[in-house]
């Protein structure tokens, strides 16, 4: 006598492999959404607070190179504690980077911008 199998999002019985978990493809989807929810929604707002940075880096610096004080980054809503990385010169200057848009903290509360153009490949 056979197990009856159910769904793991609807509930519906199964038939076919004795291994499926799933009715449907949809069914699929929408438990995988579901249990990945938290994560997701997590990641959406750092890319969400990353792409704002790049943007006020980008309006600041049209021409690819810029002094801007940190009161200008501040009432733009710019958020310091989010950078996709840092690159650290010979001298030991580091360049904070959202993307390919980066700043250069200076003296009394001035940034220096900068826009790499570097191709990844």
């Amino acid at each position: 006598m056979e197990t009856v199998r159910y769904c793991l999002e609807c509930g519906e019985p199964l038939h076919g492999r004795a291994d499926k978990k799933f009715c449907s493809d949809q069914c699929r989807t929408a438990y995988h959404n579901r249990l990945h929810a938290a994560t997701n929604q997590y990641i959406r707002q750092i890319n969400s607070i990353l792409r704002k940075n790049r943007n006020i880096l980008a309006k600041l610096n049209p021409s690819g190179k810029a002094k801007v004080t940190k009161e200008q980054l501040l009432s733009r809503g710019f958020n310091f504690n989010y950078h996709t990385n840092i690159y650290e010169t010979r001298n030991g200057s580091r360049y904070f980077f959202c993307y390919d848009m980066g700043y250069l903290p200076l003296d009394n509360g001035m940034y220096f911008l900068v826009h790499r153009q570097e191709y990844i490949g």
